[in-house]
C-alpha cells in the first residue's frame, strides 16, 4: 500500500510540475496579455472601484512594449549590420527614442499594476532573426522597409489609444508619445524611398 501511495504521490507530482511548465512555450506577449485579462480589468470595474485599468488600455501597454522592445532590438541590429550612414543614424535614433519611451511605460506600467512581457513577442524575435540574415545594401533596404511598416501600424496603435483609452495616464502617454513616432514614420518613409 505505501509503494502505491508514493506512486500515486510522485506521478501527480510529476503531472504537476510539467503543467506549471507549459507557460514556457507562450509567448512572452500572450503570457503578458493573459495575466493582464485574468486580472478585473472590465471598463465597469475600473468606474465602479477606481482600481486598475480597462483592459483596452492594458492590450494597449503590451503592444506598445513589445512594439517598443523590438524597435530597440532592431535599432541595435542595424547599428552593428548597416552599411549606410543614414540606416546607423536613424537606427541609433530609434534606440535613444524607443528606450526612453520603453522606461516611461514600465514605470506607467508598474503603477497602473499592469504585467508587460519581458522581451519582445514571437513575431518580433522572427523578423529580427530574418533581418540579421542579411547584410549590406539589402540589410538597408529590408530594415528601412520594416520600420516603415512598423511605424504604421504603431503609429495607428498610439492614435487609437490617445482618442479611446479609459486611463488618464495612459491616454496621455499615448497622446505625448504620438508626435515622435509620426516623426520616426515620415524619416522612415523617406530613408526607404531614398533606398529604393
Amino acid at each position: 500500500m505505501k509503494k502505491l501511495t508514493l506512486i500515486t504521490t510522485m506521478a501527480l507530482a510529476a503531472f504537476t510540475f510539467q503543467a506549471c511548465n507549459n507557460t514556457g512555450n507562450k509567448d512572452t506577449v500572450e503570457t503578458a496579455d493573459s495575466v493582464n485579462a485574468e486580472m478585473d480589468t472590465t471598463t465597469s470595474a475600473v468606474e465602479e472601484t477606481g482600481a486598475g485599468v480597462a483592459e483596452f488600455d492594458a492590450k494597449f501597454a503590451v503592444d506598445a512594449a513589445n512594439g517598443g522592445m523590438a524597435e530597440v532590438a532592431l535599432g541595435n541590429l542595424a547599428q552593428q549590420k548597416a552599411s549606410n550612414a543614414e540606416v546607423k543614424k536613424f537606427a541609433e535614433m530609434m534606440v535613444k527614442d524607443h528606450t526612453k519611451a520603453n522606461e516611461e511605460l514600465k514605470a506607467l506600467a508598474t503603477a497602473k499594476n499592469i504585467t508587460l512581457p519581458a522581451a519582445p513577442g514571437d513575431e518580433q524575435q522572427k523578423k529580427a532573426a530574418e533581418l540579421g540574415e542579411k547584410a549590406g545594401a539589402e540589410f538597408d533596404k529590408a530594415y528601412a522597409e520594416a520600420m516603415v511598416k512598423d511605424h504604421d501600424k504603431t503609429v495607428s496603435m498610439f492614435e487609437d489609444a490617445a482618442n479611446n483609452a479609459v486611463d488618464a495616464d495612459i491616454k496621455a502617454f499615448a497622446t505625448k508619445t504620438l508626435p515622435v513616432l509620426k516623426a520616426h514614420q515620415q524619416h522612415a518613409k523617406a530613408l526607404n524611398d531614398k533606398l529604393k
